[in-house]
């Protein structure tokens, strides 16, 4: 089995959770972690690089649906970037694109959310 790994980075005034490995029952708590820890210090505008992420089951989209609301509601959001097109077709199978913003890159994510504050 593949480890799954979070890195967290700050980039500007942005939080970014760089996922490896593998996000699956096994692992998703700790992704649930991270987000309860970023959104009890008030910091709401988080980007989710999925770059190296293998692989994603539904337990770990779960976790992203279970928080994007708490984030939105603080006005903030959560934004992916970076998927390999494995782990997209799992997300768009369940209609994330339509919810979330998902971009190719980070610095794109970014852009996107300097135009919402500007808006």
């Amino acid at each position: 089995m593949k480890n799954f790994k979070i890195n967290h980075r700050e980039v500007q005034s942005y939080d970014v959770l760089e996922l490896s490995g593998e996000l699956d029952a096994h692992t998703a708590s700790q992704l649930e972690n991270s987000l309860k820890n970023l959104i009890d210090q008030e910091k709401h505008q988080i980007i989710v690089n999925c770059e190296d992420l293998d692989y994603i089951a539904s337990a770990g989209l779960g976790v992203f649906m279970a928080y994007i609301e708490d984030v939105r509601s603080l006005g903030g959001d959560i934004k992916l970037t970076n998927m390999n097109e494995k782990v997209y077709n799992v997300f768009d199978l369940l209609g994330f694109p339509t919810l979330y913003d998902i971009l190719q890159h980070e610095s794109e994510a970014i852009e996107k959310f300097e135009n919402d504050e500007t808006e």
